[in-house]
């Protein structure tokens, strides 16, 4: 085929039917300077073992090269910055050593998120940590602290029925509860490991569930008693809804109280009538 190209002065001429340009470091350039981090770095072993610790790592790399391309492929530049290096290495060196599946699906998982955070702070530094302290815990150490985060500073925010309050249960506490551990050992090595304090008070699970979602735990009310203490309100029915556990009363049509706050501004309720809710909610 004929091609006419023209140009000015000073310029440069480039003809050609297919041209490939390609900026940043390449899938292939990371993988390398992965592997080549871990050789440099891992102790000298046996012939047998430092082959098995050459393939867990190349395993350990590749799941984790695949994993970025998908959640954060424009992280592969990360791969020159000295301090992802070492926790890629860190990684490699924790799989290499134990060869746990479900360990390096964590590490693996937590070195994706720490991609996403390219500025030094709490985060990145917690990630970094993350990445060392994980290996040094079991599989029912790892459950208990998912327990014990999950039921102290997560809410799920479509817990609205008790259909909700059974998923909750069967999907995200049942697969940990199984795991959780028993003996008082196990977690003064969790205090050990620096995740967490072992105090002299306690709270029991039905308290916390009644704190955090405290729109499935009611006994409701008659309206006549909400219209009494509060007076008639014209979004009443909106406030509103057939309590979860006896359908012949009422609750409130929140999961928690920030939840209601948020509905009697969006109606516009009165300071006044407001106060009276908030008052009506801490006394039934």
């Amino acid at each position: 085929d004929k091609q006419v190209q023209k140009s000015g002065d000073d310029s440069v001429n480039i003809q050609a039917k297919s041209i490939s340009i390609q900026t940043g470091l390449t899938y292939s350039d990371v993988k390398k300077i992965a592997l080549d981090v871990f050789k440099n770095n891992f102790e000298q072993l046996s012939v047998v073992a430092a082959d098995t610790a050459k393939k867990r790592a190349e395993e350990i790399t590749g799941k984790f090269l695949h994993e970025l391309k998908n959640r954060n492929r424009e992280a592969l530049n990360q791969a020159q910055d000295p301090d992802f290096q070492y926790s890629l290495y860190t990684v490699q060196k924790e799989y290499a050593k134990s060869g746990n599946k479900d360990l390096g699906d964590l590490l693996v998982d937590i070195l994706v998120e720490r991609t996403k955070v390219d500025q030094r702070g709490l985060l990145q530094i917690v990630l970094n940590e993350s990445l060392a302290v994980a290996p040094k815990l079991t599989t029912s150490q790892l459950s208990a602290l998912s327990i014990i985060f999950s039921l102290k500073y997560t809410r799920y925010l479509r817990m609205n029925s008790l259909d909700m309050l059974k998923h909750y249960l069967s999907y995200r506490l049942a697969p940990f509860i199984k795991y959780l551990p028993k003996s008082r050992a196990n977690y003064q090595h969790l205090e050990f490991a620096g995740c967490g304090s072992i105090s002299i008070g306690s709270s029991s699970i039905i308290n916390i569930f009644k704190q955090t979602y405290p729109g499935v735990f009611t006994k409701g009310f008659p309206k006549e008693q909400f219209d009494k203490e509060i007076a008639q309100i014209s979004s009443s029915e909106k406030l509103l809804k057939p309590c979860l556990r006896d359908n012949t009363l009422f609750q409130f049509n929140a999961t928690d109280f920030e939840v209601l706050k948020n509905k009697t501004k969006e109606e516009e309720i009165s300071e006044a009538e407001y106060s009276k809710i908030e008052a009506f909610w801490k006394n039934i």
